[in-house]
């Protein structure tokens, strides 16, 4: 693999890190604000923890527009600034509206990094290893979940503002990513849409000089269109992408995975575990999560997004189903926390390693950032509305029927990988383009 673009990757995949972190960093401090500010389950799940999501809405519904205009280093470098901004507001929030404002805006950020991130990765990997180079993005997103975990349960009765030091300490590694972002360079297949091609030539000339700036600007122009500046993906011959990206998204939100990781200390003593116990069940949540993803990156470009999302349903149908009957059935101690493990071992090994390869694949060059972030938005949408609603469903339907119902969509999930999705391993992206392109209209 080549050193230099994955050096850049790395980099660029920082951004997952954050992502993780910002996201799972509320779990650890949602029951205390919930206490300190007397707020009821509604207003707590939809505007103390659910505003993060909303800002994460926005954020991938917009976010093509800066990484289409200004580019994808660029918005990764704005990115990096929000989570700052955010992490320090919130910090400091004296009240529940302020610390929902501060933490809008690093769901800003969240949301433009879906965007971004997996946009500029795949543009600048070769077809071989995309899905391992896309896949980073993935792995760091989980690390950046193990070690919000690790951070929450070490800050933890530090003293009685702890909370304060939870959603604080990130800015540490936002400030760290956005140094480091700045150096990165621009992506070639963005020049080239802008026409700037001796930037994309002297770029391509220092990160992979075995492809020249003329072989990759006629691979573009032949998957293009003659007026492709005046498309869009909502034109009738990209509804195959198009519903390819919604469905994958769909999907990865309803197996319950953000649900589960915002309150996964509630649901833990919910399951009859004790404040530390579900503390330290989470730390193991995220250690599960790191060594599946790892293991699925490393599949990725071997056995290929289908084979995973197989293995990933599959897993997801039978830990779901257990966890249900843990709940109705009353099972206590660590029978549920072992049914999660294997939860996430399957989602990290499926959709978590492929969900954002696969949007990243299959839109045209010049309309993977709208693409990324119709898919990104449509995630993120659900995201928002299925965590800002567990509270609520909880104390009126319980655990049990909730977590029987993201069983039965993993069902789906399965007949969608067996009869819809197509295998993108190894083929470049603009022989991608000509595949897909007027397919199943």
């Amino acid at each position: 693999m080549n050193s230099k673009i994955l050096r850049i990757s790395m980099i660029a995949a920082l951004a997952g890190f954050l992502f993780g972190f910002d996201t799972i960093v509320i779990s650890g401090a949602e029951k205390k604000l919930q206490l300190l500010w007397g707020s009821s389950d509604w207003f707590h799940g939809t505007i103390v923890v659910g505003m993060a999501l909303w800002g994460t809405v926005v954020g991938a519904i917009f976010g093509g527009i800066p990484t289409n205009k200004i580019g994808r280093r660029n918005t990764l470098i704005w990115i990096g600034i929000l989570y700052s901004v955010s992490a320090i507001g919130s910090a400091f929030a004296n009240d529940p509206i302020v610390f929902a404002a501060a933490r809008f805006i690093g769901g800003l950020g969240v949301g433009a990094s879906t965007v971004a991130a997996p946009a500029y990765i795949s543009e600048i990997a070769p077809a071989k290893d995309r899905g391992r180079l896309v896949g980073f993005y993935q792995f760091m997103l989980v690390f950046g979940i193990l070690m919000a975990f690790v951070s929450n349960a070490l800050l933890s009765n530090v003293g009685e503002n702890d909370w304060r030091w939870m959603v604080g300490v990130e800015a540490i590694p936002a400030i760290i990513y956005t140094l480091f972002v700045i150096s990165v360079p621009k992506s070639p297949r963005w020049l080239l849409t802008k026409n700037r091609t001796e930037e994309a030539r002297a770029i391509l000339a220092t990160i992979n000089p075995q492809l020249s700036v003329e072989k990759l600007k006629a691979d573009m122009e032949e998957g293009t269109d003659e007026h492709s500046s005046s498309e869009n993906i909502f034109m009738k011959k990209y509804r195959f992408p198009l519903m390819l990206a919604f469905l994958i998204a769909f999907f990865n939100q309803f197996s319950g995975i953000n649900a589960f990781l915002y309150y996964a200390p509630r649901i833990f003593e919910a399951a009859g575990l004790g404040e530390s116990t579900a503390l330290l069940s989470s730390i193991g949540i995220g250690v599960t999560n790191i060594i599946f993803t790892f293991a699925g990156i490393f599949l990725i470009d071997r056995l290929g997004r289908r084979q995973l999302m197989y293995i990933g349903s599959v897993g997801y149908i039978i830990s779901l189903s257990l966890v249900a009957a843990a709940f109705i059935q009353g099972w206590q101690g660590m029978a549920v926390p072992i049914f999660f493990f294997l939860f996430i071992a399957s989602h990290a090994i499926g959709q978590g390693a492929v969900i954002w390869v696969f949007i990243s694949e299959v839109f045209p060059n010049h309309l993977r950032g709208s693409g990324q972030a119709f898919g990104s938005s449509t995630h993120w949408v659900l995201a928002a509305i299925i965590p800002s609603v567990i509270p609520f469903l909880f104390s009126v339907i319980g655990p049990g029927p909730v977590f029987a119902f993201f069983a039965f969509m993993m069902v789906l999930q399965l007949l969608f990988v067996r009869f819809l999705m197509p295998e993108t391993k190894g083929v470049s992206l603009e022989e991608l383009s000509k595949q897909f392109r007027g397919k199943g209209v």
